[in-house]
């Protein structure tokens, strides 16, 4: 179980800014790189910063409005990265995620530049109605400036929004587009009836499950961490029952890992046998929160959980989640990061001490960013994916079973059948593209971690891969002959 800590002082977790701990990560992997320093320099910093005030009428009172979007890499066109909706929005933090998003982008080869925005407001406390007003001039403010477009940047759902706002931007954009043939690719993560793609809600979720059975196939690997191969009975903890957290639980819980503890808002709540994350959602959606939940024990402290004793610990939540003040604490063997930016530079140093794995955030959340590249590419091509080959493949596979049973002389059982003929629909399709990019990934971030020496970390080895694309696109672009 957790020990008693003292409350968390904000000044203490965020022991500097968001953005310097990029800084830093970037600085410790480009030693272990052979670039000329103003490549370097180029990378390091956001090439585009936009903030942005606008006046909004809410109860009858003009409300002025903070927001936020920065460009960080140009390398490749569009640039892409969520709109966080948050009070606590700030410049440091959108650069930090833009800069993060560049990184993960060429970690699994997405085509995209990083970038991120944000709106300072609370979704919680504000009505459908304002936040519309709101996230459509947020739009406006976008298009004056010539900050989005499905060539030039292109938004996407983050903590606080979601499938409901990127159609409100799509179609604010599309009012000032009329004729523009692909104005719906100007932002991704929509509603499927305004071309959004099967499987993107789950995406980074499904992700965060994908790159932590790749991560558990090897052998070596798992020896050293004092587990065994594969995911199945290991105990989990996940921080966050949001959209990441809810869907990396749900899919670890059916691999066969036993959930222990999920951490919320309003408390955190344990069982030593184990969670089912789909009846816990349910109840959350009942009672308002995932207090007294049946069968488990509930810990008001809601950071308590990042304490107890586990083989993973998922920090789903928000950045700056495990500092220095309770890293010492973290009971964890392998910490999966799939929140951006949960571990502060000093806690990584006190849990690398420790003997904990760290999966890096720029791979393991990675999900969402591909799928959304999927959607990216539906809307330019304008058709759903397995629309055009479903249908073949089926019939295909039809033959060729009966061609087996007649030169067997046996019939094959009928659900087996079903399974084999059918063909592949957008979400298969979307599922087979992601968990073949998550496996690519961390195997080419594994190799440079494992082949390039004096690597410390594998968080060192991801960045160090990831600088390493943008350069060598910007070198071959000619910019720096």
């Amino acid at each position: 179980m957790a020990t008693k800590t003292a409350p968390v002082n904000l000044n203490e977790q965020r022991e500097h800014s968001f953005f310097n701990d990029v800084l830093q990560y970037f600085d410790r992997a480009s030693a272990y790189l052979d670039h000329p320093s103003g490549v370097l320099e180029q990378i390091k910093y956001c090439n585009s910063v936009y903030r942005m005030k606008f006046p909004v009428k809410i109860d009858g009172k003009i409300e002025v409005i903070e927001a936020y979007r920065a460009e960080h890499s140009h390398h490749k066109l569009p640039t892409k990265g969520g709109i966080r909706y948050s009070i606590h929005v700030n410049q440091d933090e959108v650069m930090a995620l833009a800069a993060l998003m560049t990184y993960k982008c060429a970690i699994v080869d997405v085509p995209f530049g990083g970038a991120k925005g944000g709106i300072k407001i609370s979704p919680r406390k504000t009505s459908p109605e304002v936040l519309e007003a709101v996230t459509r001039r947020y739009t406006a403010e976008l298009i004056k400036k010539n900050f989005i477009g499905p060539g030039i940047d292109v938004p996407a759902p983050d903590y606080g929004s979601g499938a409901r706002e990127m159609a409100w931007i799509a179609d604010t954009y599309s009012a000032f587009f009329p004729t523009e043939l692909n104005a719906i690719a100007c932002v991704t993560g929509k509603p499927l009836s305004h071309g959004g793609i099967q499987g993107r809600t789950e995406a980074t979720g499904l992700g965060v499950y994908y790159g932590l059975k790749e991560a558990f196939s090897k052998k070596e690997d798992v020896k050293q961490w004092g587990l065994t191969p594969g995911l199945e009975g290991k105990t989990v903890v996940v921080q966050g029952l949001g959209n990441v957290g809810y869907y990396a639980a749900k899919f670890m819980h059916e691999a066969g890992a036993k959930v222990i503890a999920i951490c919320e808002y309003d408390a955190t709540i344990y069982n030593p046998k184990g969670i089912d994350p789909d009846k816990l959602l349910e109840h959350k959606k009942a009672t308002g929160g995932t207090a007294n939940f049946p069968g488990a024990k509930t810990i008001k402290e809601n950071t308590a959980g990042l304490e107890i004793e586990c083989d993973i610990l998922i920090p789903a939540a928000l950045e700056n989640q495990i500092h220095s003040g309770n890293a010492k604490h973290i009971k964890a063997k392998v910490i999966a990061e799939a929140a951006n930016g949960p571990v502060t530079p000093e806690a990584e140093k006190v849990l690398l001490k420790k003997g904990v794995y760290i999966i890096p955030d720029i791979y393991l959340n990675a999900g969402g960013v591909t799928v959304s590249y999927f959607e990216w590419l539906k809307n330019l091509s304008h058709v759903r994916f397995g629309r055009m080959e479903k249908r073949y493949e089926a019939r295909m596979n039809h033959n060729i079973l009966e061609t087996i049973e007649k030169a067997s002389g046996s019939r094959i059982n009928r659900v087996q059948k079903e399974l084999i003929e059918r063909g592949a629909d957008e979400r298969d399709l979307v599922y087979s593209g992601l968990e073949e990019t998550m496996i690519n990934a961390y195997n080419t971030i594994r190799d440079r971690y494992k082949s390039t020496k004096g690597m410390p970390d594998l968080r060192t080895a991801t960045f160090a891969s990831a600088i390493d694309k943008v350069a060598i696109s910007y070198q071959n672009l000619g910019i720096f002959p």
